[in-house]
């Protein structure tokens, strides 16, 4: 039995800030719109709704059961699923003739609700299953493999880079430990490694595991690598006057597309001393549209697990 087990209840997938990022998102209603990360769809049938007969929207997900899910309940001509991440955003859109054209692309990060409540799917630390934890699965390694190989350093980087976990040395030398023994192969063996390896009193309202569980989760999928690598695509992807939204949930996450803005709103800097009135000859090719936006109250107390969202939008100037 894994100590200080907390309560984590089963829930319908809710989306988060969903009416904040739709309409910060659709400006044009005959537009072509990218639901990069379509989950369950919640955000893709709100956008759908605000489409005309004009309108398209083109989605894309790595797991399997999430295409599975878009082709049985989404019936509708203006819609089309892709299994593929978001990293290979433009890939596609150049298959699909239509870079450069996209009116908004929206970015809903981490892991869903169905993929936390399903125990078979690796990501709940308060579940039996199988450590797989990959979202992609039909490929790639999954978690016990990754656990399985992974130096003693490496791991210990992974969980305070990816987790802020303080405790990653101790966590790190636990698993060594333990796996050298028999393998880690599902969830509550890592949950149970990981609370004995720490002071369960240090982490008051969170379960021990919180922090190392989704640091692996985020190595495994490289989902880090991904976003930085999707974010210049979505640039080159819109047209003049069309954004891009992310909802992220975690601080690197955010900090990603905070930096990806900020970079690409200061324009070309140029040399002092040239015969020009401006600092920048010219701007840049975004522009943050209002501040980031959090959950309300209301929101929170419906969905507990938003509480860490911020969704952030931008528009492309040139």
């Amino acid at each position: 039995m894994v100590a200080c087990r907390m309560v984590e209840k089963m829930q319908a997938h809710i989306p988060v800030l969903l009416l904040e990022a739709v309409e910060g998102l659709v400006q044009s209603p005959n537009g072509i719109y990218i639901d990069a990360t379509f989950g369950r769809g919640s955000h893709s049938a709100a956008i759908l709704k605000k489409l005309s007969a004009q309108g398209r929207l083109i989605a894309f997900d790595k797991d399997p059961e999430a295409i599975a899910h878009a082709n049985q309940t989404i019936k509708d001509s203006r819609f089309s699923i892709h299994h593929a991440s978001f990293a290979n955003l433009n890939a596609v859109l150049t298959r699909l003739n239509c870079l450069g054209q996209v009116e908004g692309i929206l970015f809903d990060l981490g892991v869903s609700s169905p993929q936390l409540d399903t125990p078979e799917r690796g990501f709940s630390f308060v579940r039996e299953g199988r450590l797989d934890m990959r979202m992609d699965t039909s490929q790639g390694t999954d978690a016990m493999q990754w656990l399985a190989s992974i130096a003693e350093q490496d791991l210990a980087d992974v969980l305070w880079q990816y987790g802020e976990e303080k405790y990653a040395r101790r966590i790190a030398r636990a698993i060594v430990t333990a796996r050298a023994t028999a393998p880690i192969t599902t969830t509550l063996q890592l949950a149970e490694v990981v609370t004995r390896a720490v002071p369960v009193k240090n982490y008051q309202d969170k379960h021990v595991a919180t922090r190392s569980f989704q640091a692996i989760r985020i190595a495994v999928n490289q989902e880090l690598a991904d976003l930085e690598a999707a974010l210049p695509q979505a640039l080159s992807a819109l047209k003049v006057g069309g954004r891009f939204a992310v909802i992220s949930f975690h601080s690197l996450e955010d900090r990603i597309v905070k930096q990806f803005v900020r970079l690409h709103e200061k324009g070309v800097e140029l040399p002092r001393g040239l015969p020009i009135k401006h600092t920048h000859a010219f701007g840049g090719q975004l522009k943050s549209v209002g501040k980031a936006i959090k959950p309300s109250p209301a929101e929170l107390n419906l969905n507990p697990r938003a509480r860490s969202a911020i969704l952030r939008i931008a528009e492309k100037q040139s």
